[in-house]
């Protein structure tokens, strides 16, 4: 059997589980959602499927993403969960040889970003939230760090993981990036009444950053755009939307926007490629739907 999953932190902790309650035989299948959902990636009838969306290949599928529920029979579970992963520690019933209650719990909060201020501000006093940051799916070279990262976490305490050589060099590199991140975001955000938007594209390798720190620099908006070009792919715009974690009022179920362009995730953030000749008429688009504040959801 083989995993295949994204390379964020829920999908890291899913591969952790996974190769503790099955007979894991390949190494994992790193991939991106909308890979899967264009065809573009080779599901095996032993696959099994995490945090992504639903392929009629695979053997086992779990989720938590509110675009994502499939319309047809299959074996494993998608719900409306914080992370994929607590959905698989609960399809198995938690029955597993080590204790991974502390590390859903939080991948539960740092995948459904409920977090404080000062973690947020200050993830390098908070191991998991600093760990989850290492975590970057644009890094071509990336692999090997996660599954790195997989091993550690399956044989160790998160104090044992954070003193290892490639996690300290990878948090250390974190702290440094989220500095350049939030002078970046301080001069290329604009800020529409409710709405901030920042557009990276005359950026060039731009970090990934800490994705919540807007939420703390634009504290009277309601919900974020950042707009880049996607990393591997330089034909290709990536734009991602979240609502802010400590200033509520957007009431746009974001994952739905989304897959109107290509895109989905959960009602309060996701993401979407397109083609960069698309720019002119998607961004505007999205930006209104954003500023017009409505819900894009029957109720």
């Amino acid at each position: 059997m083989r995993i295949v999953t994204r390379p964020d932190f829920d999908g890291v902790v899913c591969a952790v589980l996974l190769y503790e309650a099955e007979n894991i035989t390949s190494p994992v299948k790193w991939t991106q959602p909308a890979l899967v959902q264009t065809g573009r990636v080779d599901i095996r009838p032993d696959d099994i499927l995490a945090n992504l969306p639903f392929h009629p290949a695979c053997s086992l599928w779990f989720d938590h993403h509110y675009t994502n529920c499939a319309d047809r029979p299959f074996k494993g579970v998608c719900e409306i969960a914080p992370s994929a992963a607590g959905v698989i520690y609960r399809y198995y019933n938690k029955n597993f040889l080590r204790d991974y209650g502390e590390l859903v719990h939080w991948t539960d909060l740092i995948d459904a970003a409920d977090l404080t201020r000062d973690q947020v501000l200050f993830p390098e006093n908070y191991p998991y939230v600093l760990l989850s940051m290492t975590i970057n799916g644009s890094d071509p070279q990336g692999e090997k760090y996660w599954d790195h990262l997989i091993e550690m976490l399956r044989r160790n305490a998160v104090e044992q993981v954070m003193e290892d050589e490639q996690v300290k060099k990878r948090c250390r590199r974190t702290v440094d990036e989220n500095n350049v991140y939030r002078h970046l975001l301080l001069t290329h955000t604009k800020v529409q009444r409710h709405v901030s938007i920042t557009d990276l594209r005359s950026v060039e390798n731009p970090p990934s950053g800490n994705r919540f720190l807007a939420y703390c620099l634009f504290a009277q908006t309601t919900v974020s755009v950042k707009i880049r070009y996607d990393s591997q792919n330089p034909n290709l715009v990536a734009l991602s939307v979240g609502h802010s974690i400590f200033t509520p009022g957007c009431r746009v179920n974001v994952g739905l926007m989304l897959t109107e362009f290509g895109g989905g995730g959960h009602r309060g953030a996701g993401a979407c490629r397109f083609e960069k000749q698309l720019a002119k008429i998607y961004i505007p688009r999205i930006i209104d739907i954003l500023l017009a504040n409505q819900p894009n959801e029957p109720g």
